[in-house]
């Protein structure tokens, strides 16, 4: 069960980049490499607590649907997305934003388990982990720039 930490510095509010991670556009506009889209709950604006948001991309070359849902949610300091159908066994991944001179420091913490028992953990080693890192920080960089634009 792989835990993946990020942090990111960015020179604006909480209060906005609190928004910035709830908004259904600008994570379609900062997965657009995977071609991710909503297709079904809430599919614009920003996401609250207790709905739901089902994504459509394309990862490792397979189009596949993952549904999350807002399961926490305290304004505008920490929320929490869920799993509840998809791809991996789960998912838990925390956002929390912590307000610095300048700006925010947001935090990520994303807990998973990958499917398919020890298979699921080999690709965890390969490239999972790797590959799961690599696509929170860029969405990160990207709320980052929205944010300070």
């Amino acid at each position: 069960m792989p835990v993946i930490h990020s942090s990111i510095f960015v020179q604006a509010s909480a209060e906005v980049c609190f928004d910035a991670a709830l908004s259904i556009d600008i994570h379609m506009a900062s997965t657009s490499r995977t071609r991710e889209r909503a297709i079904a709950g809430r599919t614009s604006g920003l996401i609250q607590l207790g709905e739901s948001v089902t994504w459509e991309a394309v990862h490792f070359g397979v189009k596949q649907r993952l549904t999350a849902v807002i399961t926490e949610l305290e304004r505008p300091h920490r929320f929490v997305d869920e799993m509840v159908d998809g791809a991996f066994k789960r998912f838990w991944h925390e956002h929390r934003f912590v307000p610095q001179d300048g700006g925010t420091l947001m935090i990520d913490t994303f807990d998973y388990t990958a499917p398919l028992g020890w298979l699921g953990q080999v690709a965890d080693g390969l490239f999972l982990t790797r590959y799961m890192d690599k696509f929170l920080r860029e969405r990160n960089a990207y709320i980052k720039q929205a944010c300070e634009q």
